[in-house]
């Protein structure tokens, strides 16, 4: 089988390792031949050519969801350019199938192969934004039979869908959960110390973090606010900020929230440690983990925390609601809601016995479901069901003749 994957984008976010941990599994089986295009010299190629896997290159989508027209023009340009080549490589290696790792990439690969018969599969990460580019995509990725739409979660295939479903036709839509690799992830009380005298933690702090791009999305800023007023009744508490900024925009964003540090008086008690290519290791050194994301389908930072017996508390957003379960698994507050996350992290700061056993039934249910051997075997499974589909749907059935005399 012949699989061309595409990643519109060279920068390495939750997409492309779940996309790095597909492509292992898959170049390791002598039946299946793989191609990734994506852009050259990015951090997803270096890391692709790391693994041993083989890339092709093809030029970064330049294209944002965007009112300014200057801008809008750019954005076609770059998306003709790009289709113009994957075609070319699509002609070239001949694929059964198409895997395409974004909802961008999707749209380029459909277009691009127009009349050439390849299933694609969109695998769907994130959310579309309010615009009438998104009813757009939408109608292309629905009105096709060669379009096959995978979700990361229910929520995230529903939204997809919307309203315009009930006009249009339904390819077929899946849900397979992302998986986290258990060997990585996993309690280590003797790694726990070492990473936190590496990190100058005493043994009375409690520690608790934010694993994630540094973007608005992401909700640093509203977690820092809120952290302020958690010192006042848990003085020794401490609060990690791991991650960096991605995109131009997100610089100022990064510096808006150090500047609000020192601003709320907090900046000795909050650390800004960057992007961390140990965040296994910082995982133990936490007591907390808190994803404040206002959207988020499905993030890998979740099934890290709960696959390394560190609590988490989340917000109810998208599909984080399909694997924490409130609190049992993990504790969840309203999104955009600085009064209910104050007062989560100071119940759970205060409350030992439940961290431990929010960690406790999180990890089992990673264990029972969630692992990147739960996530290989379905995907590989999902996609040999695809081409099989296609290979009946394209083959010519006998014709029969009944003939009487």
């Amino acid at each position: 089988m012949r699989i061309l994957f595409y990643n519109h984008t060279g920068q390495v976010s939750g997409a492309e390792r779940v996309l790095l941990a597909l492509l292992q599994d898959v170049k390791d089986k002598p039946a299946t031949q793989a191609l990734l295009l994506c852009p050259p010299l990015s951090p997803l190629w270096k890391q692709a050519h790391a693994q041993g896997i083989y890339c092709e290159p093809i030029a970064e989508l330049q294209a944002r969801f965007t009112w300014r027209v200057d801008r809008l023009v750019q954005y076609l340009w770059s998306f003709a350019q790009v289709m113009r080549r994957f075609r070319r490589q699509v002609i070239r290696f001949q694929p059964e199938l198409i895997h395409a790792n974004s909802v961008r990439a999707g749209l380029v690969a459909f277009l691009a192969t127009m009349l050439l018969r390849v299933p694609i599969v969109w695998h769907i990460h994130d959310s579309l934004p309010r615009h009438p580019f998104s009813i757009l995509i939408r109608w292309i990725a629905l009105s096709s039979s060669r379009n096959h739409l995978l979700g990361v979660s229910l929520a995230v295939i529903k939204r997809f869908r919307s309203r315009l479903s009930l006009f249009v036709h339904h390819p077929p839509m899946r849900v397979i959960y992302n998986g986290v690799a258990v060997d990585r992830f996993h309690f280590d009380p003797a790694g726990r110390e070492a990473v936190r005298e590496e990190l100058k933690l005493r043994e009375e702090e409690l520690a608790l973090g934010i694993i994630a791009q540094i973007t608005p999305r992401k909700g640093q800023l509203e977690l820092l606010r809120a952290f302020a007023a958690v010192l006042s009744q848990v003085p020794q508490a401490t609060l990690l900020i791991v991650g960096a900024p991605l995109f131009k925009h997100d610089h100022t964003y990064l510096s808006r929230l150090q500047k609000t540090a020192h601003k709320l008086g907090i900046a000795e008690r909050v650390r800004f440690l960057g992007a961390r290519h140990d965040v296994p290791a910082v995982m133990q050194a936490l007591d907390l983990v808190i994803l404040n994301s206002h959207s988020d389908p499905f993030p890998l930072t979740m099934l890290e925390a709960m696959a390394s017996g560190t609590p988490v508390l989340a917000t109810a957003v998208d599909g984080i609601p399909e694997l924490i379960r409130q609190g049992e698994t993990g504790w969840l507050v309203p999104p955009r809601n600085e009064i209910a996350l104050t007062e989560a992290i100071i119940r759970l700061l205060k409350d030992e016995p439940l961290r431990w056993n929010l960690a406790t039934n999180g990890r089992q249910q990673i264990l029972n479901g969630f692992t990147v051997e739960h996530f290989r075997h379905a995907l590989e499974e999902y996609l040999h069901n695809v081409c099989a589909a296609e290979r009946r749907a394209l083959t010519p059935h006998p014709v029969r003749l009944d003939i009487t005399i």
